[in-house]
């Protein structure tokens, strides 16, 4: 007699053997039947995050959706998902992006991998680096984070990776300008949106939970909106699309990922998961009622609640709620601790 606990469980929707156990649903799931619960998931979240006209006054002028990679799964299966959902459509077109950090052994290998894929599904792909846009890479970033330190005093316990959210975000935006892009695609899956909620939450940034992606209800002036069509898909499931769609993409983590704060909660949120199953899709509805309650409620100019007003920095003109756009002071503590 074969012991219970070493049988295979069945998919509950045919008779091929389970791959996958939803915790939060109680499902089994083959590859099969994984595969098309998660399209059908992203393709209702794409209806609700993307309004796109039904045709366009001339062929000629295609909405153009910047979806941004990095050469792993997340990014993967998004650019995948959407070649098979919008492909087909002569209204849109889709352009692949990536960021290089200048990260050596890392990055190089995972940009290969998102050209391949951008290539494979036929798809145009730009990349941009750090130094593009007037930064330094990360490896040298990194060297001279010790030095900051000393020197600029707003910098202190600051890690790479506080540092590398800001260049990126600005090469992102760069790129989705080089591009034209209407909207701006990224790969943040369950455990990402959940893990940011909760990040922002502990602060007590509310303002910041409000202007978290997706945009589509409330676009914050200035940028391109940005959509997230995996938010309800757990990394888990990810992995095994990816995997199970032989898709290609790079493995290992960033080498000055060590320390962050993400990590923390991430750690936390996994074991609330684990704990009380659900809870990540919890969170995020959280951020929905959040955003939902402040469109229904929105103070009048001027009166104590209301947001910031986003306006453009002084000295680069990107979208910033200061004087003074973040990724320009850090320009400035980096040139300001190279002249002490």
């Amino acid at each position: 007699m074969v012991d219970s606990a070493l049988r295979v469980a069945s998919c509950d929707r045919c008779a091929n053997p389970a791959i996958l156990h939803q915790r939060y649903s109680g499902r089994h799931y083959c590859q099969l039947h994984l595969n098309d619960s998660i399209r059908r998931r992203v393709s209702k979240e794409l209806r609700k995050q993307l309004d796109l006209p039904s045709r366009l006054p001339t062929a000629s002028q295609p909405h153009r959706i910047l979806v941004a990679i990095s050469g792993g799964k997340d990014s993967a299966v998004l650019l995948e998902m959407l070649v098979r959902l919008l492909g087909p459509r002569r209204d849109v077109e889709l352009i692949a992006g990536s960021v290089d950090e200048i990260i050596e052994g890392y990055r190089s290998p995972s940009l290969e991998c998102a050209k391949e894929l951008a290539d494979t599904l036929g798809v145009r792909w730009e990349q941009i680096s750090y130094t593009d846009i007037g930064f330094i890479g990360m490896d040298e970033l990194v060297s001279k984070i010790p030095q900051i330190g000393e020197n600029v005093a707003q910098t202190k316990g600051m890690l790479p990776c506080s540092w590398c959210g800001v260049f990126r975000r600005q090469g992102l935006n760069a790129l989705a300008k080089r591009v034209g892009a209407d909207w701006m695609a990224l790969g943040h899956n369950l455990d990402d949106m959940a893990q940011t909620v909760l990040m922002n939450m502990q602060k007590g940034d509310i303002e910041r939970v409000i202007r978290l992606a997706p945009h589509g209800g409330s676009p914050v002036e200035g940028l391109v909106p940005r959509i997230v069509p995996l938010r309800w898909i757990p990394e888990q499931e990810v992995h095994a699309y990816a995997i199970g769609a032989d898709l290609p993409f790079h493995h290992s983590d960033c080498p000055h990922v060590e320390g962050a704060l993400r990590q923390r909660h991430r750690e936390v949120v996994a074991k609330m998961e684990q704990d009380v199953p659900g809870t990540r899709h919890g969170l995020v509805h959280a951020m929905d009622s959040i955003k939902e309650l402040y469109q229904s409620v929105q103070p009048t100019e001027g009166a104590a609640g209301q947001l910031k007003k986003a306006r453009k920095c002084v000295r680069c003109s990107e979208v910033t709620s200061q004087e003074l756009c973040q990724a320009c002071q850090m320009r400035d503590w980096i040139i300001l601790s190279e002249e002490e």
